[in-house]
Order: C-alpha cells, then structure tokens, then sequence
C-alpha cells in the first residue's frame, strides 16, 4: 500500500461532444419558424476552444443562446464552463458573440479550491497547485473522500472534475 494517496482537481469539456451539441443546434435553428430567412450562423472553432454566434435582433440572438445551451446540457457540457460573451453588434441588425469554453483552471480558481481545502482543516490534506490543476494529497482515502464532498458542494465558477485517484 501506498504511504500517501492523492487525486488532482481539473475542469474542461468534451470537444467532441461540443462539436456535436453545435452541429445540432445548427441543424434545430435551421428548421425552426422563428428563425426562417434570417441571417443565423453557429459554428464551433475547435482550435479556439469557442462557439461564434450570429443572429438577427436582440431577440433571434437569446433564443440561438438558449438553443445552444439546451443541446450543451443534453450532451453533458457542463453550462458553468461557458464563458458567454456580450452581443456586439454587427452590419445591420446582426448580433455577433462569442461563447468561450474554460478548459482548464486559471490560477484564481485553483487558488480558491486549495483555500478552501486549507479553511476546511481536513486532517493531514494538502493541496498544491500544479499549472492547470490541483493535487490534494492525504494519509488515507477516507480525508480524501471528505475533501472531494466539500468541494462539490462549493461553487468555484466552473465545474470541477476529480482525475488521478491513487
């Protein structure tokens, strides 16, 4: 048996899944009434990790957002990893905005989940940010397990996932 077990603290998204909550949210827009012969585009630059949207109006531009965010939640992106962004308008009535995806924790996140496993005192836990991810390490799994329940019942601004477990 090991001397001291450990997981890492990480987020992100399925890029596939994405790619595929994208094209069908697409092909809905596509075939929806209210949506018929209007300047309408959604599409999914991989490289960039973000989803460019272009609708006509205020009101075409929520209504391709909440499509978006349905067909996200159907395929299981977390919506909490979405960083959408303000509606700038375009050429005539377009609206154009981006909706970037958080793949990986910023330093002030992976900050905030280590602070708040240090304020929680869990015996012998400690946690150390490695780049995009945290490793919290322990004596034994059952202070580990703690430390991953007190996590998810935080509210850190993205979706947490825990990886590694050894």
């Amino acid at each position: 048996m090991a001397g001291t077990y450990s997981f890492d603290v990480t987020t992100g998204c399925d890029l596939q899944e994405v790619d595929n909550a994208v094209n069908q949210a697409a092909k809905e827009v596509a075939q929806r009434f209210d949506f018929k012969g209007s300047h309408v585009v959604v599409e999914f630059k991989r490289a960039e990790n973000l989803v460019h949207l272009e609708a006509e109006g205020e009101m075409r531009s929520e209504a391709l957002l909440d499509v978006l965010r349905g067909k996200l939640v159907k395929r299981g992106i977390p919506v909490k990893n979405l960083d959408i962004g303000e509606a700038k308008p375009g050429s005539g009535d377009i609206l154009r905005r981006d909706v970037k995806l958080k793949m990986a924790l910023d330093a002030e996140t992976a900050k905030k989940v280590a602070a708040a496993l240090k304020e929680a005192k869990l015996k012998k836990v400690t946690a150390s940010i490695q780049g995009e991810q945290v490793r919290v390490a322990g004596p034994d799994k059952d202070a580990l397990q703690e430390a991953i329940t007190l996590l998810r019942r935080g509210d850190f601004g993205v979706e947490l996932q825990f990886g590694n477990y050894r």
